[in-house]
């Protein structure tokens, strides 16, 4: 019963947009929501949220499918430690309590959990073998983009409104959805997707070939999206600030926003602030920027286009 109350919970979970219902699904969109179900055991909000762009959410889900879940040579343990890590890098209490359950029931990592753990939070050396290098890099991609989406359109724990006396079997539970013992085929995904040629800074994915696809695919998608929905001068202001050494704030205030958009076009100031902000701090969004967002004329796609344009231009930024 508590199961079933927390996965039909999930799908309700989403701010600010409306994802499509299952019921309603067909294209694309079904396409996805029928392996999210099958290979995440459950519809995944971090990939439901996407339901207005249904390109962008194939993008999505071909990341976490393809890096994430799909067998290789990495364990699913050890890659859950990186996923896991990246989102308390980014401050995703969200990503951070759902990766943690599945880390725990995905098994041990051994004596490389440390390591692989600081690597993840963007210190120390790699501690892996160069096989294994496209796999957590790839994971480490998939999170630093579902973190910042995840920020804006979620709550902060997958079970809101759960008494804390409940909170650890539930968390073991979900851990049970999201973890099972089934063999996931690399490259089922890729699909989705028209073929792309892998941007340079990615290179390092070929070795792989699948993640290379996936990764290619997804940028592909990404880049068109921001294309058709994001202003020329939100963009040239964003991959500036996400390629500065500096970039980030450097405390709670959002003062440094206010600072960059002033040089944009006062039309252009309320994206702006949005994309910044999901790129660089995504914890900092609050409800009243996206409602002044999609109160100059916005749809849902058009909210989804961007934030999630941001997100990837700062996420490939990461591990280029």
């Amino acid at each position: 019963m508590l199961t079933t109350r927390l996965l039909r919970g999930a799908r309700n979970q989403v701010r600010h947009v409306r994802p499509v219902k299952t019921s309603a699904a067909s294209g694309l969109v079904a396409d996805v929501y029928r392996q999210v179900e099958r290979d995440f055991g459950m519809l995944a909000p971090p990939i439901a949220l996407h339901a207005p762009v249904p390109e962008v959410m194939a993008a999505s889900w071909t990341l976490l499918r393809e890096s994430l879940l799909a067998d290789g040579l990495a364990s699913r343990a050890a890659k859950e430690v990186v996923a896991t890590a990246v989102s308390e890098a980014n401050h995703c209490p969200y990503c951070v309590a759902v990766h943690g359950a599945s880390r725990r029931r995905a098994g041990e990592v051994g004596d490389a959990a440390d390591a692989l753990r600081t690597w993840a939070m963007r210190g120390g050396d790699e501690p892996f073998s160069a096989e294994h290098r496209a796999e957590y890099l790839g994971v480490a991609a998939t999170f630093d983009y579902l973190n910042r989406m995840v920020n804006v359109f979620l709550p902060d724990s997958p079970l809101p409104g759960l008494p804390e006396s409940a909170a650890a079997t539930a968390g073991g539970l979900l851990g049970r959805v999201v973890v099972r013992d089934i063999a996931i085929v690399p490259g089922e995904s890729v699909d989705l997707l028209p073929d792309a040629v892998l941007p340079q800074e990615l290179a390092w994915a070929t070795p792989n070939p699948t993640i290379a696809a996936a990764l290619a695919r997804a940028s592909n998608a990404f880049d068109a999206a921001g294309a058709r929905s994001v202003p020329d001068t939100v963009r040239e202001l964003v991959l500036e600030r996400v390629a500065a050494p500096e970039a980030g704030p450097s405390g709670p205030s959002r003062a440094w926003v206010e600072d960059d958009v002033a040089r944009l076009p006062a039309q252009h100031r309320t994206a702006g602030r949005v994309a910044l902000l999901t790129a660089l701090a995504s914890y900092q969004i609050d409800d009243a920027l996206i409602s002044a967002f999609l109160a100059e004329d916005n749809d849902d796609a058009a909210v989804i286009a961007l934030t999630a344009w941001a997100s990837w231009a700062a996420a490939r930024r990461r591990v280029a």
